[in-house]
């Protein structure tokens, strides 16, 4: 009963937090210098993640930090629930998130997503989303942002791994980028397709970077693979 109402302030708090930040992205996004403007939006980002602990008591750490780069990279990620789309983004930034297009519609928030050009891609068209991903994430690199890949396309259970995609390996290996891996078990404390919290702490293992260059995106996909495949019980995945 404490973790539902705890859930249920948080929902209240996220919704407040959700249409301030969109609302202020949208009347000052044309003030900021291109950069800058990725940083008011993971301010959302910092917002959420501390109102989160505060209301559910969910907190976080980090394990290889130091591996993160000065420069852009593709970073990978296990998908399991709303908190690394957002962590992340903040984690990273300035990165170019890969989202469904029709999240673009939402009021206020997608909105102001829209305004800092993300990856937007139509799973219903496969080939498209693919071309997207390569030309668009190509001119992203060169704009100086990291690319956000969830791999997996989509959310798998707590303790559980989907089948990894190639799209995030095919642009590293086309524009040379090195891949940052990372694993995390954040679906344990922010469950998939409930608005339950759990009170914890999620754990995020970033691994070295992984170079691109003179590879072919099936050799760097099994590089990605063996490497979760070595770290992921460290976050508990079996």
């Amino acid at each position: 009963m404490i973790n539902k109402l705890r859930s249920i302030l948080f929902s209240i708090g996220y919704a407040g937090l959700t249409f301030v930040i969109s609302l202020l992205v949208i009347l000052v996004f044309w003030l900021l210098p291109a950069k800058r403007r990725f940083y008011l939006y993971a301010l959302w980002c910092r917002l959420v993640v501390r109102w989160l602990r505060i209301t559910c008591g969910v907190k976080h750490m980090i394990e290889g930090s130091e591996n993160i780069p000065a420069h852009p990279v593709i970073v990978l990620s296990n998908h399991q629930s709303t908190w690394e789309t957002i962590f992340l983004y903040q984690l990273f930034t300035p990165v170019c998130p890969i989202l469904k297009k029709e999240l673009l519609d939402i009021p206020f928030w997608g909105w102001a997503i829209r305004l800092q050009q993300p990856i937007a891609i139509d799973r219903s068209k496969p080939r498209e989303a693919g071309k997207s991903l390569l030309t668009q994430g190509a001119q992203r690199i060169t704009e100086g942002l990291s690319i956000l890949v969830f791999p997996e396309g989509t959310r798998a259970p707590a303790g559980t791994l989907g089948k990894f995609s190639r799209g995030g390996a095919q642009l590293a290996t086309a524009t040379e980028t090195m891949v940052l891996p990372v694993l995390h078990n954040a679906g344990s404390f922010w469950p998939a397709g409930t608005s339950r919290k759990k009170p914890g702490t999620i754990k995020v293992v970033i691994g070295e970077p992984i170079s691109s260059i003179g590879k072919q995106p099936k050799e760097l996909a099994a590089e990605f693979e063996s490497w979760v495949s070595e770290n992921k019980h460290r976050v508990g995945i079996e």
